[in-house]
């Protein structure tokens, strides 16, 4: 089923592109967080990072950098970039399509994005290993 990305892809809504490839296109966020703030979106019909295999990552993941310095070249007051991929439902991912945020961070922008909260101290370091253990075990 297409997705408003699929229709963005194709032109069937309007989007300020800013790159586009045979694997990739990349937009503005209509909602503009902060300016300049880009989505970068697989064209392959892709849900989350769940869904990629090794060639797809490929493809996708490596125009993140190339689009992230357009970003941060495009207005000297950039002075960092948040990149990030909502996954899931419950991760607040709103549309059921792959796509990456590209976020242009300005001096004082006002802007709180999750990551800033800090819960070590409800963590010792047998809750860290176990935690780590978990993971490390699934590859």
């Amino acid at each position: 089923m297409e997705d408003i990305f699929d229709k963005i892809i194709h032109g069937e809504i309007p989007s300020y592109k800013v790159y586009d490839d045979e694997d990739v296109f990349a937009f503005l966020d209509i909602s503009q967080a902060t300016p300049g703030h880009t989505l970068v979106v697989p064209k392959a019909d892709v849900k989350d990072i769940f869904a990629y295999d090794d060639e797809l990552a490929k493809k996708i993941l490596t125009k993140l950098p190339i689009i992230a310095r357009a970003v941060k070249a495009s207005n000297p007051k950039i002075i960092g970039i948040n990149i990030l991929s909502n996954n899931g439902v419950a991760a607040g991912q709103s549309v059921p399509h792959s796509h990456w945020h590209i976020i242009p961070r300005y001096e004082n922008d006002g802007l709180d994005l999750p990551g800033a909260v800090d819960h070590s101290n409800q963590y010792d370091e047998k809750r860290y290993k176990a935690i780590a253990k978990s993971i490390s075990e699934q590859f």
